[in-house]
């Protein structure tokens, strides 16, 4: 859904439908047929009085590397086009982040392979810009959201990362192309994760300025496109950007305000804000583990990240955690990346990081910080019964209709 921002232009607002089981294409199609009408009608209804609700609902689509094969096939794609045309929706954004299965079975760190390290995580976010410039509509940038570079642990020598540096150069390259071909507007936009390559927005702001924007990816991009070194840096600071998880931020303990002025500061574009929240435990004891044990799910990485007396600890999933777990009289506060809904920030004995997604959108009312907002709770099928309190389709609505009421 459009939703008009403080400058008077139109914020993209939607949901990620990664939140649907699904690898291959037939089975992503099946999927936004059936939720994505009920959920557009659902808030235009519950939205009727609302003068910018008026026009096409906004998809965040996530597309395997499998989907995205059999999507660029001329009769896959005719029919798609033909539904976005015929339910007044249109594609803004698309998660490329987990290549392979992403529901139903263990994930945990694999879900970064392939990294950027490898050239198939090259290939396949090539091939998503492909099928994304068939769909994108005409004048509307899109973004392609990433792993932050690789797993942390996959990260060991500097060679690791030119090589994550040089690939990324390489798909700049390829969207540059792709825009001058298909007249599209594509931005990658990599996400930092706790225990992740890119983890903090420090990390990141590093990375960005030595290893992107600096003279040697300039000289790459240049050669590969026979272009001036001027305009090289252009396209690189163009089409490179960041994906704002807030549940990974705000896991990650950073300040809001702090967050968006050191990535301006850098030159850094959020090419698209993930709307997440995670869990927030702000007096750990001893019985903190056992509260936990219900999130503690065999498919996905529920990093942990720990203030325990001013020191910061991290964990790569709820069990390292809870092995390091003592009694002492430190104060300790855990931040847990374990994506809940939104509206959720009383969870019983702990809350929510709804906290930092209010802080985030705040500012964002004052100066618009992207243009691409996308509610992303993607663990609905690991998520203790005691929280869902409603059908899938309903807690979608309810989450966007909040951000909604932030952003009103």
């Amino acid at each position: 859904m459009q939703i008009k921002n403080s400058a008077g232009s139109f914020d993209h607002l939607t949901y990620c439908s990664n939140i649907h089981p699904g690898e291959s294409w037939a089975e992503v199609e099946s999927n936004v047929h059936k939720h994505v009408p009920a959920i557009r009608d659902a808030l235009l209804n519950k939205n009727d009085t609302d003068s910018n609700r008026a026009g096409r609902f906004g998809i965040g689509l996530r597309l395997s590397a499998a989907a995205t094969r059999e999507l660029a096939e001329p009769g896959a794609m005719k029919q798609f086009k033909e539904f976005l045309d015929n339910n007044q929706c249109y594609v803004f954004t698309i998660n490329g982040f987990p290549y392979g299965p992403f529901h139903g079975t263990r994930v945990k760190e694999d879900v970064y392979l392939p990294d950027w390290k490898d050239k198939e995580r090259l290939r396949y976010t090539n091939e998503i810009a492909d099928v994304f410039s068939q769909f994108l509509p005409a004048g509307q940038t899109g973004t392609i959201s990433t792993v932050p570079g690789a797993f942390k642990d996959c990260v060991n020598t500097p060679d690791d990362i030119s090589l994550i540096a040089s690939n990324l150069v390489k798909h700049v390259a390829h969207l540059a192309r792709l825009e001058r071909k298909n007249n599209c507007e594509i931005l990658l936009a990599l996400e930092p994760e706790p225990c992740c390559f890119l983890e903090t927005i420090e990390e990141s702001v590093d990375f960005f300025t030595d290893h992107l924007f600096s003279d040697k990816p300039t000289k790459q991009l240049a050669d590969l496109l026979g272009v001036s070194k001027s305009r090289a840096s252009e396209l690189l600071h163009k089409h490179l950007t960041l994906c704002l998880d807030l549940c990974h931020a705000a896991v990650e303990f950073e300040d809001a305000h702090h967050c968006l002025q050191t990535l301006d500061n850098a030159g850094i574009i959020i090419g698209k804000i993930q709307i997440s929240a995670g869990l927030r435990l702000t007096n750990v004891t001893a019985e903190t583990a056992e509260l936990l044990r219900p999130f503690d799910d065999e498919v996905y990485l529920h990093q942990v990240v720990e203030n325990h007396g001013g020191s910061i600890n991290r964990f790569a999933d709820l069990p390292d955690a809870f092995a390091k777990l003592t009694d002492d009289e430190l104060p300790r506060e855990w931040r847990v990346h374990f994506h809940v809904p939104i509206f959720l920030d009383d969870l019983g004995a702990f809350s929510s990081t709804q906290f930092f997604i209010r802080d985030i959108l705040a500012l964002h009312k004052l100066k618009p910080v992207s243009k691409h907002l996308e509610v992303e709770t993607y663990t609905w099928s690991v998520l203790p019964e005691a929280y869902k309190t409603q059908s899938i389709d309903e807690a979608i609505v309810r989450e966007i209709s909040w951000v909604r009421e932030q952003l009103s």
